[in-house]
């Protein structure tokens, strides 16, 4: 029998984009815990920000923090951590990405060296993340604190500077992701690593796994190369590079928790993957 499990991304995906309202997404959510279908959240938000998101959401499957830094395995969940995962207050961490403090202090060489103005979330206040993002204060002070992603904002933003600012990552040994709102420095793993860890982890267990992912914007493209039903939720032709790289993508119209709630209903009853 086959064993579905979905990874989807957060913001603009299973969340909505300006609200980060999920109530649309219920039906398929429902259906999912009817059938002990695993739904993995994968986002570049922190632990801090996701575990209560989770509990929110009623979800006992591992979660994926900041692009693919961390592994998270709630206490109640049905799969075994790693022998590499430690203890960490309720939660198994298993620590895939590049400690905070060296991804601060590498932005900002990278920021003098290329003479560029750049703002991490390490030089943002609570209340201008709050501004920046829409959430509440609490929630900001969530979003601060970090352990293996920077988001920042380039205000001399264009393709040359990109390009510059992707060589100088990456002759660190890190890597620049682009999310929906701001871009990332992480290390050189990302969502679809670690993806396709805890693939392995659940294949371990089930013979016959198939996986699903969802995302919306170019750091969840790793995600989307790593499952075997990837979709991409909102306006189709944003993003002409994966569509021809996926052929078996499939474009959703709607973003957000409707876009999602289709996807996943379309998946789970109507082409019989379970």
């Amino acid at each position: 029998m086959t064993s579905p499990v979905i990874f989807t991304d957060l913001d603009g995906t299973l969340l909505d984009h300006a609200s980060y309202e999920w109530a649309e997404a219920k039906p398929a959510l429902d259906l999912c815990k009817a059938r002990r279908v695993p739904v993995v959240l994968v986002s570049s938000k922190t632990r801090s920000e996701m575990n209560p998101l989770r509990q929110e959401l009623g979800l006992t499957a591992p979660f994926i923090s900041e692009n693919g830094g961390g592994i998270y395995f709630p206490k109640e969940g049905k799969i075994e951590p790693p022998p590499e995962a430690l203890l960490d207050k309720d939660l198994w961490k298993w620590s895939l990405g590049m400690e905070y403090t060296h991804l601060v202090r590498s932005l900002r060489e990278i920021r003098e060296q290329l003479h560029l103005t750049i703002r991490g979330f390490s030089d943002m206040t609570p209340e201008e993340i709050a501004a920046r993002t829409g959430l509440e204060m609490e929630k900001s002070r969530l979003a601060a604190m970090r352990e293996y992603d920077e988001p920042f904002i380039l205000l001399q933003e264009d393709d040359r500077t990109a390009e510059r600012l992707r060589q100088a990552a990456v002759q660190r040994g890190l890597q620049i992701s682009r999310g929906g709102r701001f871009y990332h420095l992480h290390g050189a793993l990302d969502k679809g690593d670690a993806v396709q860890r805890l693939t392995a982890l659940y294949r371990a267990r089930h013979s016959d796994v198939k996986t699903l992912g969802l995302g919306d914007s170019p750091n969840d493209f790793p995600l989307l190369r790593k499952v075997d039903h990837p979709f991409l939720l909102g306006s189709p032709g944003r993003f002409p590079e994966i569509e021809t790289e996926l052929p078996e993508l499939k474009l959703m119209e709607h973003p957000g928790p409707r876009g999602w709630n289709e996807a996943v209903l379309d998946v789970l009853t109507r082409q019989g993957v379970i």
